[in-house]
């Protein structure tokens, strides 16, 4: 063979020997391919153990409470006398925290709740102590709530007042109206004993007020998770800019928000009185803490990243039970205060990474 002819036979089989060269990663690309699906379907097959930390811890801490008490304490903790008082007690907080649900889902604060509560229990106290019929007494204190939440809402909506500011001005105005009221002096022995019966009365262990709070949950669970009107308040609250471009009128829900934490807060006041039996200017105060600690908590729970009723419930149960239990070994009075405290704080750091998070 000359030169020439050799020439391109030795081309040709460069170019041979480099397609084959070529050709092996396509080969080892083809097998490993081949083999990634196999090891996806094995993974997707094996169980994955989810305990619902992210939704379900409170009830785990719940659970874990009642364990440590109930070994620490059980001739008076694990009683069910315990635990009827717990749940008796804890219906006058759950009620107002479950009103406060409904502006702090529509994006704004209701600082005046607790005052409002505590300005209805004088002003109902007050009304029966004048001789007015009960029914006509607790439907002009409903009338008094739901007029402090419509001045909210004009402050908040009409005077662009931001609502933490607004609501706190109303708290001190309230706060001012109670002891007007009072005379800076408790009132008692005003009440019938039918308006007494609806606030103390036992049914299979447990005051009324418990069974009270779980109607009105059970309501507010039907409207804000099950309706429209639930939507309205999540969209306010999550996206007011976005919620007018739809043609949501944002202000009307936030002012039609306020007015129904002011009107429950009032009917957890009139609940209040009848429970007590008495009524005085500082009554309402103490309860702010721990609805605001209930319902950011709760919104940690359950449908975490927004508030909800099951969420707050399961809260304030747990902070109850935690501060009975401490309260039983022995801890000091301000123990109430410092937990609640603490847990304002944490619920609140814990709803801002859930925010983040989603």
């Amino acid at each position: 063979m000359t030169t020439e002819a050799a020439e391109p036979a030795n081309a040709a089989a460069d170019v041979l020997v480099t397609e084959a060269e070529s050709a092996e990663p396509d080969r080892a690309t083809s097998d490993v391919v081949s083999v990634e699906p196999d090891r996806a379907t094995l993974t997707r097959r094996l169980p994955r153990l989810n305990l619902g930390l992210d939704r379900f811890s409170g009830l785990y801490v719940w659970t874990l409470i009642i364990l440590v008490f109930g070994i620490w304490l059980p001739d008076t903790f694990l009683t069910s006398y315990n635990f009827q008082i717990i749940a008796g007690d804890q219906a006058i907080t759950a009620m107002l925290a479950l009103g406060l649900i409904i502006p702090l889902a529509a994006g704004v604060f209701d600082l005046s709740c607790a005052a409002t509560l505590g300005f209805a229990v004088t002003v109902v106290t007050w009304l029966l102590k004048e001789g007015f019929n009960p029914v006509l007494a607790i439907l002009i204190t409903l009338a008094c709530g739901a007029f402090i939440g419509f001045v909210n809402g004009l402050v908040v909506v009409r005077l662009n007042v931001d609502s933490f500011i607004g609501t706190l001005g109303m708290s001190s105005i309230l706060a001012a109206g109670a002891y007007w009221v009072t005379n800076g002096e408790q009132i008692v022995n005003t009440f019938s004993k039918s308006f007494l019966d609806a606030g103390s009365t036992r049914l299979w262990g447990v005051s009324l007020p418990f069974y009270y709070m779980l109607l009105l949950a059970a309501i507010l669970y039907v409207i804000v998770d099950h309706t429209p009107v639930g939507r309205y308040l999540y969209a306010a609250g999550g996206n007011p800019q976005a919620a007018r471009l739809a043609g949501m009128r944002v202000g009307r829900v936030v002012w039609g928000s306020l007015i129904t934490s002011a009107t429950l807060a009032a009917l957890t006041g009139v609940i209040l009185a009848a429970k007590l039996g008495s009524a005085s200017q500082d009554v309402g105060p103490p309860y702010l803490l721990q609805a605001f600690s209930a319902v950011f908590l709760g919104s940690t729970q359950i449908k975490a990243g927004r508030m909800n009723v099951l969420g707050t419930l399961v809260a304030i149960y747990l902070l109850a039970t935690g501060v009975k239990g401490l309260q039983l070994g022995g801890s000091p009075s301000y123990v109430n205060s410092l937990f609640n405290g603490l847990a304002l704080i944490i619920a609140v750091a814990l709803a801002a990474r859930t925010y983040r998070r989603k």
